[in-house]
C-alpha cells in the first residue's frame, strides 16, 4: 500500500476523505431507511469524511477544519454509529 494506491482525487478535500469508489462501497451502511423524522442537516458522506479525518490525523474533535460539519454534530454521529456497530 503506497501513495500511488491512494491518490488525491478531485472530490477529496483532504487525503483522509473517501473517494467516489470508496463511498460507493460503504454508502449503504450509512444510509438510513425508514424516512422518519427530520431530513438530515448534513450529508452523510461529509460526516463520514469528518470521522475519517479525526481517526486518520488523531486530532481532537474540536480541531476539525471548518470545511466539515460542526464538531459536536460529527462527534454525536460518530458515537451513535459506533453504538450501532457501523
Amino acid at each position: 500500500y503506497t501513495d500511488a494506491h491512494r491518490r488525491l482525487a478531485p472530490e477529496q478535500a483532504y487525503p483522509s476523505c473517501l473517494t467516489d469508489a470508496e463511498w460507493a462501497l460503504v454508502q449503504d451502511i450509512f444510509s438510513n431507511e425508514g424516512g422518519r423524522g427530520l431530513p438530515p442537516r448534513y450529508a452523510r458522506r461529509s460526516l463520514v469524511d469528518a470521522c475519517c479525518y479525526v481517526v486518520r490525523t488523531g486530532c481532537a474533535w474540536r480541531m476539525l477544519p471548518r470545511e466539515f460539519p460542526r464538531w459536536q454534530n460529527v462527534y454525536r454521529t460518530f458515537r451513535r454509529w459506533s453504538e450501532q456497530g457501523k
